[in-house]
């Protein structure tokens, strides 16, 4: 039972920030050609606010990974951490370069199996959205065009005959690929539920509803047709549903740039939709589109490029933190997405291709040059399989749209006036939002920007959030909200037989007992925890303290824990147990089938769900696993399973450069910005081995290299192969080593390096960039991981 503590309400500084939130409209087919039939099994659909699966409101959570730049071998393991950090639909692009590099000789071996991977994707429980260009960028040689093509004297990405007719060929050999696993009323079970059309492509509305209808002709039945609606696109009326960017920073930027001034808009609740400096570095002439706005859409905001890191060209190099895309993510929740896509959610490495390299460069007319081989992106999962601090972070996001998704999905964003009068709400105010219906609702908070423009604290906060059916004022006291916190709270939630739950924590997820249900939820950092629980009496409350009661009309206490947010933080009421968790261990929460059915999972480190079992990659995280509801013969809230094995770990003598030869400065493209080293540049340096013994290679699914180190660029070579490259932006260097074990045992591995000039125009973040008056290369730390993983339990 809980403890009434007599609390009386200081009075606040100022008023609550105050919403009114009316009863949203029903929503309505949204005007778009496309959609399985209402009466179709598992039916995919569009309203004007979301998408429907099944007859119920759905959140498509899709992650990018390109297929083309991993290996095979890789791809299940992969997308089971993807299908575990929450994605369920993975988007990939259909590079021609890598399928038909020379005219005529289309590949669908090795890399470049397509069928292969979709099909490993709807095993793992993954629908997929192929992204088929036939202009795709993506960092790409020619944007993805192979070399043959873009020298041809047509007139490319337009209705030219002789251009639609080679793209006829290119989409009838991608359809024979994929026969049958298209998605739609004759196959419900079927992966392919969406086709995205060329991209970026802003003013040819008519040339992309032609390549619809060349990609139908050529079998491509999809449920939903998409094309990126940013930069102002022009797009065919009802052929195709736009899709949205939104990135925290961008390598196309200049070098002279600091942080871009488009990033303020993504960490700001907005119903504005479009960013027009997407890809603006290759237009022929800037955009003069208007940036769309929610109000003006009947459908639903999809994105497909939510910037889940960033890539780094040789000019400027971005340094995205993991929380930068926690927060956008969140952002793009509370201002009213339905759709959250991520670009890149996997980390990949360019294709050295028979003819050529195939990343983006200034010497193939772009603006930028981007490495040979990393393309990293500091994804949520790296390219050499590692799953980083915003995989965990955003997985804690997708748990809750995966659990309480159709309970958000339904209700627009209401976000108050950004020039409120008391100006609580300005550029240094507080931004918030609420998504809600009639006696329900969602309540949005950030307060985090990227380093380069940080938000300051802001005292006193509380919000008064006035919904159809009842009111909410939340917390019964103002607090102080910290710099750097986001966060989503529920007004008046469900959760098992509570009918009206308001919290200052996050839902994470929920799962069902023999004894009712349970609730996990994550502490925001600097907020007490609060429970209102309308409808329950004290006497029904456990492991809590009441701090007042509530809506005495009604009945109902609020509550506050009686232990600290972590494992034992616990409140029941009716059947219903919330754990309340700091926020470390938030990030630790995963959910899936475990011993036969859905299990709540903690584990602090890299892991993924392997049929009915959770597969570990033991290291310095934890060493157990706990598992809820526990599983049979275990009493207690917990299976605590022991997690065995070292870190596998080793380090390796740190190579040492006794040369400090400084890049040639260079501009070039059109944009004329500074141009990476050639490859003649490379070979005059010195190469520098790094021994890598053999018995480091036994019995490992991967041997991850990693190099910390400080200069300008770097490349990684076994004997004339390069195997990786990096454009030093602060990070270290990771590289999956064992795909190369037979190369590097013939030849050694080696690096050649170009060191930091002290006075380099590189843009660099300054938190990062060296102080240093002479020429700085240098390796401070070297190491192997060995990456072997175990079932549990």
């Amino acid at each position: 039972m809980a403890t009434v503590a007599g609390v009386t309400a200081s009075p606040a500084a100022r008023r609550p920030l105050h919403i009114r939130v009316p009863a949203p409209r029903s929503p309505e087919p949204a005007p778009l050609d496309m959609g399985d039939p209402a009466d179709a099994a598992d039916a995919i659909r569009l309203t004007t606010r979301f998408v429907e699966r099944a007859g119920r409101p759905w959140f498509p959570i899709m992650g990018e990974y390109h297929f083309s730049r991993d290996l095979p071998e890789h791809w299940e393991t992969e997308l089971r951490k993807m299908r575990a950090g929450g994605v369920n639909v993975v988007a990939t692009y259909v590079l021609w370069i890598l399928h038909e590099e020379t005219r005529g000789d289309v590949r669908w071996d090795g890399a470049n199996d397509l069928r292969r991977f979709v099909e490993t994707a709807d095993r793992v429980g993954l629908k997929v959205v192929l992204r088929i260009g036939p202009w795709a960028h993506g960092e790409t040689r020619n944007g993805g065009f192979p070399d043959w093509l873009q020298e041809l004297p047509i007139a490319h990405r337009t209705d030219a005959p002789e251009y639609l007719a080679l793209v006829r060929d290119w989409f009838d050999a991608i359809g024979r690929q994929v026969a049958g696993l298209f998605h739609d009323d004759r196959d419900p079970a079927a992966p392919i539920i969406g086709v995205q059309v060329e991209n970026e492509l802003y003013d040819q509305p008519d040339h992309l509803a032609t390549l619809r209808d060349l990609a139908e002709a050529a079998g491509m039945r999809a449920s939903l047709w998409t094309a990126t609606g940013w930069g102002g696109a022009q797009l065919p009326a009802r052929r195709v549903l736009p899709v949205y960017a939104g990135y925290s920073d961008g390598f196309w930027e200049e070098s002279t740039t600091g942080w871009p001034e488009f990033g303020r808009m993504h960490f700001t609740f907005s119903t504005v939709r479009d960013d027009l400096t997407v890809g603006a570095d290759l237009r022929d002439a800037p955009a003069t589109g208007v940036a769309a706005d929610a109000a003006e859409d009947p459908w639903p905001f999809a994105t497909c490029e939510l910037g889940g890191g960033m890539q780094v060209a040789y000019h400027r190099r971005p340094h995205v933190d993991p929380a930068d895309v926690a927060a956008l993510a969140l952002v793009k929740l509370g201002s009213g997405s339905a759709w959250p896509g991520y670009y890149l959610y996997h980390g990949g490495t360019q294709v050295l291709g028979e003819r050529s390299t195939t990343q983006e460069s200034q010497a193939t007319g772009y603006p930028n040059d981007v490495p040979v081989r990393d393309y990293d992106f500091f994804a949520p999962i790296g390219g050499a399989g590692q799953q980083r601090p915003h995989f965990h972070a955003l997985r804690r996001q997708h748990l809750l749209l995966e659990a309480f998704g159709e309970r958000l999905a339904p209700w627009p964003a209401a976000i108050p006036d950004q020039s409120a009068e008391n100006g609580e709400n300005g550029e240094n105010g507080l931004r918030w939002s609420v998504r809600a219906g009639e006696e329900s609702g969602w309540l949005f908070v950030n307060n985090h920007q990227p380093a380069a423009a940080p938000l300051d604290e802001v005292p006193d906060v509380q919000f008064h959030v006035e919904l159809a059916a009842a009111p909410v004022t939340v917390p019964t006291e103002p607090f102080t909200l910290r710099r750097g916190v986001f966060a989503v709270w529920p007004l008046r939630q469900r959760f098992g037989d509570l009918p009206a739950v308001t919290a200052t924590a996050q839902p994470i997820t929920q799962v069902a007992t023999g004894e009712g249900v349970t609730v996990f939820l994550a502490a925001t950092p600097g907020v007490p925890v609060e429970l209102q629980l309308a409808g329950v009496s004290a006497s029904e409350v456990s492991g809590a303290r009441v701090v007042t009661a509530q809506e005495p009309e009604r009945g109902g206490v609020v509550v506050t824990p009686d232990a600290r947010p972590g494992l034992d933080c616990r409140v029941t009421a009716r059947g219903t147990t919330f754990v309340i968790l700091d926020p470390e261990t938030a990030d630790a929460v995963w959910k899936g089938p475990v011993a036969g059915e859905e299990r709540v999972v903690l584990w602090r480190g890299d892991g993924w769900f392997d049929g009915d079992r959770f597969r570990v990659v033991p290291g310095s995280e934890g060493d157990r696993v706990l598992i809820h509801p526990a599983l049979a013969g275990d009493d207690g809230l917990f299976t605590r399973v022991p997690v065995g094995g070292a870190d596998g770990r080793r380090a390796l003598p740190t190579p040492s450069f006794a040369e400090k030869q400084v890049a040639p400065v260079r501009v070039g493209g059109p944009a004329r910005r500074l141009s990476a080293p050639t490859e003649e540049d490379f070979a005059s340096l010195e190469s520098v081995p790094v021994d890598i013994p053999d018995e480091c290679f036994e019995d490992v699914e991967r041997l991850v290299l990693s190099l910390r180190w400080t200069g300008d660029v770097l490349r990684i070579s076994a004997g004339d192969l390069l195997i990786m490259d990096q454009f030093w932006s602060g990070r270290a260097l990771e590289v999956d080593l064992l795909p190369y074990r037979d190369l590097i045992r013939r030849h050694g591995l080696s690096l050649r390096a170009f060191a930091w000039a002290p006075d380099s125009g590189v843009h660099v973040d300054p938190r990062v960039r060296p102080s240093a008056t002479e020429p700085l290369l240098e390796v401070h730390e070297a190491s192997v991981r060995a990456v072997r993983s175990q079932r549990v339990p």
